[in-house]
């Protein structure tokens, strides 16, 4: 019954934005359900390997046809205009499900780890409850079944340690989102609708920057409260966030950055590949097909192939040169310097990530990186640069180690945490930016 419930429960949550697209999930969780009992069944022979290539190439077609079908149709249309022009495909203008990627992978992780030996959900409502949970069904984190498929068995009622818990990720998430993240986002988006019009280098590394707090702020937002929320119902999820803008190499930043899906590339695409097991160039290559796909997975644009791309070569570049390494070794000064280099190659890759297309891409890097003395809107931007400063300064904590002090974890100080907490909240009321929608909706 408790597993019917969150199911139904869960099906009104994501049918309020469109019911149509529930019959998608249904589609998608029946079909990797029959894979995994027929593997299970048939484990070890014939039968359990072609289940398993037909559930992943279901979930890739699904995937496939709402995502990323016009896409293909459009570079299509501009190979034809080489040859034939006037000569074109039709667009079919597909709604793309909010979550889709999200819920498709878990359920491809669900058919491949049966696969690998784990044991089915023990029936079709275990498995929904999983593949639904409405927490975090829209943005996230990835969930893997042979962590939730356990806790749902077990009817847990949250102490209230984690209920304290949950209340402060559900805070903090908060004012990242609707205090950090949407007051930032007026500032970032003025900047790249009327981006032929600034050029100033200060003010785009501000701009850059602000998009970097901005989607962090966001994603790590609706994470924290996914996770409050599911604490509060007696579940624990994945930490998808480690305060990434603290990392000392790019390959720390991926462990910090969106963990579920950097572990979800590394487990099903990276190490089956054969990780580092074949060689230092076939390592490579096998890290350069895991961040491509992971690009891919953002969006059906260029733009992200490209971000993944020049993420895969700066990792190529650090392996080679072990630069992390070498710059740690600089007296007092090394850590602050890996993570100064970091920071500016993963904001000089958030710019293909934000710009709308490859050529204001170009512009804002050539603003970037070849000194304009701009203009900066600081005036009519004060909320965003108070903002920006704001998050610097968390991040800063965490740099320093003061959130890992004792005083935090400690029950005998929460009369201090709590009112912190309640000036938190009324910061994320009074304080808050304009509604914009979560970023990563989009995919």
């Amino acid at each position: 019954m408790r597993w019917g419930y969150l199911s139904i429960c869960s099906f009104v949550f994501y049918g309020w934005w469109d019911w149509r697209f529930l019959f998608l999930i249904m589609i998608s969780g029946g079909m990797n359900y029959v894979a995994g009992e027929v593997i299970d069944r048939f484990r070890g022979r014939r039968a359990a390997s072609l289940s398993m290539w037909l559930a992943v190439a279901g979930n890739l077609g699904l995937l496939g046809v709402f995502k990323y079908l016009d896409f293909s149709i459009a570079n299509i249309n501009a190979l034809i205009d080489w040859f034939s022009p006037g000569s074109r495909l039709p667009m079919q203008n597909l709604i793309l499900p909010v979550g889709i990627s999200f819920y498709t992978f878990q359920a491809l992780s669900y058919t491949l780890d049966i696969y690998r030996g784990m044991k089915p959900a023990r029936n079709f409502l275990h498995f929904m409850a999983f593949l639904s949970m409405f927490p975090q069904l829209v943005a996230g984190p990835v969930l893997r079944a042979s962590d939730m498929l356990p806790q749902l068995e077990e009817c847990h009622s949250p102490t209230p340690d984690e209920q304290w818990d949950g209340f402060r990720q559900i805070v903090l998430g908060y004012f990242k989102k609707v205090v950090i993240a949407d007051n930032l986002a007026p500032f970032v988006d003025m900047a790249f609708s009327n981006s032929g019009n600034f050029s100033g280098t200060i003010l785009w590394w501000g701009v850059m920057l602000s998009f970097a707090l901005q989607i962090y702020g966001d994603f790590s937002g609706y994470s924290d409260i996914a996770c409050g929320i599911a604490r509060w119902m007696g579940y624990k999820f994945i930490n998808n966030f480690n305060h990434p803008y603290i990392a000392c190499s790019l390959r720390e930043f991926w462990e910090r950055w969106h963990i579920s899906l950097s572990t979800f590339f590394r487990d099903y695409v990276y190490i089956p590949l054969g990780g580092n097991r074949k060689g230092k160039l076939r390592s490579h290559v096998n890290m350069w097909c895991a961040m491509l796909l992971s690009g891919f997975w953002h969006g059906a644009s260029w733009n992200f192939v490209i971000w993944g791309a020049l993420h895969a070569f700066f990792l190529s570049l650090e392996r080679v040169t072990r630069w992390p390494l070498l710059l740690g070794r600089v007296p007092r000064l090394g850590r602050l310097l890996c993570v100064a280099v970091s920071l500016v190659l993963v904001t000089t890759a958030w710019v293909f990530f934000r710009a709308e297309d490859l050529p204001q891409a170009i512009h804002v890097l050539k603003a970037m990186f070849v000194w304009h003395a701009g203009g900066f809107p600081v005036a009519s931007q004060i909320r965003a640069v108070a903002c920006l400063g704001v998050g610097t300064l968390i991040e800063v904590g965490a740099y320093l180690g003061i959130y890992a002090l004792p005083v935090w974890k400690s029950r005998s100080w929460r009369w201090i945490q709590l009112p912190l907490l309640a000036a938190v909240l009324l910061s994320c009321v009074f304080l808050r930016g304009s509604g914009h929608a979560f970023i990563y909706f989009q995919f």
